[in-house]
């Protein structure tokens, strides 16, 4: 039996969020920590490990860790433990690859290996040895984690077209789109279907953590539905050789593949973001506090546009989280997310009730944003655990105002165990506000993927039909006033419809909308509001319907009840985009003659329409239709109404009943023949 003495050096790579596994006989042995966000990350970590055998080499993997995401693979290795020299330190140079792509070099790890037979029982002086490697004062490594967190600089890249891109599909096109990978950080584009030259035109950042520079490695790819993307070139982009503050306009060759992609690259100076103790932070200097009001004034509206705001959290403190490990304790650290912009805490470790005090400071891009708070569990063994999320719109944050939010899950839909109390202020310019809000929103770099779920699924369709529903009932009180259901009720409203009519210009239908806006307001102000009631009422709503629902299937032995509440679902989803597409095919097959007599019925009623509206002004011919509508119930009780339009396209067949007549005569025509 052998000790294995392994001091982790370091490992080139990109900025990333690298830690390293060690495996003997397929059995995880030891796991690094997680460096984070750093071009040359260094560990010093020194372990010692008991060896029975010197047969089963040492298998080193790579990982970059994501946070709620699957861990990205970097590379592996083997370190074979029979050619090591007994009781001598040596520096070993791992090169790591990929077994799929053993071609490609994916860097090197350095280790320092001290091989020993065993000479009693060491596991009490190991453990000793690791604890004192692993000791960091608590300043030092607030320190470290907040230099690696903090970016020196914005990349905004543009991506504006491919030309000439390699054809991949058996028509001679492809279906194009682009990965951008920096570091961590990573962008995937839109799909171009059936192109070789694709315009995306499509902008994003991404932040730059060193100021010297680094790599954005670039990737297209050709999407295949059912099967595995095709590759379709690379590129590099080495952002050393760019100079700042200015736009460079890029055309750049695919290697490994045919034609460029264009694209615009542009690196500012670092945004205002930071994070700080309690006891520093910048709006509670009256001075600088100031400064930065001057800095979103009416007066500086048209200078740089793309800065609206700043925003400061305070994060102090949580209390009563969940617990997490099995010692009824959790380690938990905060992560604080705006946009794509993410920092976090450090971590208080076996702790239910943790004191961070920390004041993190972002640039606000988008006052629509909203701030993420999230609390997770540290482990080091895998992906952190969600213990709870707040989700704070930014235009909803009262300044300067402690409070205590209670978490939730994570998809925000119930609470869950713990409150964490935070502290922010938002300063930011109106004009430029207003002006972002014209501009597509910022996309998200990670995001989860979608799943399918039975309760999203019942939720989203009553959503669907509680709008529907809305424009039926609506629908149906204007009916009613042609109906006479009403009297006072059908005057009043034949009176204004002349009067509308009669009267109407071009600037009443703005001045239309406005009066819904303007009764909502005075609704608010009057203390009358029931938005936020009616909304959680309908989500309850559905919540229950849901729960009433599991319950009776609980009692039922529910799964054919959820069978059918799903099969109910599909139905009316199937029902409903029948219709749509009907309508749709029988405007269509209208004007491609497939029954010339509605087509020349359709031409001699446009022909008259067009003569009347010729020589009659629209607003005398929508007096006299509304006059028609609204007395047709007076001059005939009896008369049942209808719509002329919908009446014409129901005679016109739809694309599925042209295929089964054509069927039918072909299937006849068959028979007669024989």
């Amino acid at each position: 039996m052998y000790d294995l003495c392994l001091f982790l050096v370091s490992f080139p790579v990109g900025t990333s969020d690298p830690y390293v596994k060690f495996k003997i006989a397929g059995k995880e042995v030891f796991r690094s920590k997680t460096i984070h966000k750093n071009l040359n990350p260094v560990w010093d970590e020194r372990v010692s490990l008991h060896v029975e055998t010197l047969r089963d080499p040492l298998y080193v993997k790579v990982f970059d860790y994501d946070f709620g995401l699957q861990d990205d693979f970097m590379g592996s290795a083997y370190l074979y433990l029979e050619s090591l020299e007994h009781q001598r330190t040596l520096d070993v140079t791992l090169d790591l690859k990929d077994p799929q792509y053993p071609e490609h070099n994916l860097g090197s790890l350095e280790l320092a290996v001290t091989l020993s037979p065993k000479e009693g029982d060491v596991r009490d002086a190991v453990r000793k040895l690791y604890e004192l490697s692993s000791q960091i004062t608590h300043s030092s490594l607030s320190h470290v984690h907040r230099k690696a967190q903090l970016w020196r600089g914005i990349v905004s890249i543009s991506l504006i077209e491919g030309r000439g891109l390699q054809p991949m599909d058996a028509n001679g096109l492809s279906d194009p789109y682009v990965k951008f990978r920096m570091g961590h950080q990573k962008y995937k584009s839109k799909t171009i279907p059936k192109t070789l030259n694709p315009q995306w035109r499509e902008q994003f950042d991404f932040h730059l953590y060193d100021e010297q520079g680094g790599y954005v490695d670039i990737t297209v790819w050709d999407k295949d539905a059912g099967k595995k993307d095709d590759f379709m070139g690379r590129c590099t982009i080495d952002l050393s050789l760019l100079s700042k503050e200015h736009t460079h306009k890029l055309d750049l060759p695919l290697e490994e593949g045919e034609g460029l992609l264009v694209l615009l690259v542009t690196l500012t100076a670092s945004a205002a973001v930071s994070i700080s103790d309690l006891s520093i932070n910048m709006l509670d200097d009256p001075h600088e506090r100031h400064q930065i009001m001057q800095r979103y004034s009416l007066w500086r509206s048209f200078h740089n546009l793309k800065d609206v705001g700043v925003v400061q959290v305070k994060v102090i403190r949580a209390e009563g989280l969940m617990a997490a490990d099995v010692t009824g304790k959790s380690d938990p650290f905060c992560v604080v997310e705006l946009s794509n912009d993410r920092l976090q805490t450090h971590t208080v470790y076996k702790n239910l009730n943790p004191e961070w005090n920390k004041v993190f400071t972002f640039n606000v891009k988008d006052i629509h944003s909203v701030l993420e708070v999230t609390v997770y569990d540290e482990d080091r063994d895998r992906s952190a655990d969600f213990l709870g999320k707040v989700a704070i719109p930014l235009l909803n944050i009262q300044n300067g105002e402690r409070k205590a939010y209670a978490l939730k899950s994570k998809e925000l839909t119930g609470p869950t165990k713990g409150v964490i109390f935070l502290e922010i202020d938002v300063i930011f310019n109106a004009v430029k506000a207003g002006l972002r809000t014209l501009i597509p929103i910022e996309q998200k770099y990670i995001e989860e993927e979608p799943r399918v779920s039975k309760q999203l699924l019942l939720r989203n369709f009553n959503r669907v039909r509680r709008c529907i529903m809305f424009l039926i009932n609506t629908g149906c009180y204007i009916n009613s006033c042609f109906e006479w259901d009403s009297p006072q009720r059908s005057i009043c409203a034949f009176v204004l419809f002349v009067i509308v009519v009669w009267n109407f210009e071009l600037y009443m239908i703005p001045l239309a909308l406005l009066l819904p806006l303007a009764w909502n307001y005075i609704l608010i102000v009057s203390g009358k509001d029931t938005r936020q009631d009616v909304v959680m009422e309908d989500l309850l709503e559905d919540e229950d319907e849901d729960f009433d629902k599991d319950d009776k299937d609980s009692e039922r032995k529910g799964f054919m009840n959820k069978l059918y509440a799903i099969q109910d679902v599909c139905i009316s989803v199937q029902n409903a985009l029948d219709e749509v597409a009907s309508y749709g095919e029988r405007i269509k097959n209208t004007f491609n003659w497939t029954v010339p007599f509605l087509s020349w019925l359709a031409i001699v009623a446009l022909g008259v329409a067009t003569t009347i509206i010729y020589f009659i002004p629209l607003r005398y011919i929508v007096l006299i239709w509304g006059v028609n509508k609204f007395t047709k119930k007076l001059r005939d009780p009896y008369t049942i109404d209808n719509n002329e339009l919908l009446d014409f396209l129901s005679r016109v067949p739809s694309d599925v009943q042209v295929v089964g007549e054509l069927s039918f005569f072909i299937s006849a025509s068959t028979f007669l023949s024989f």
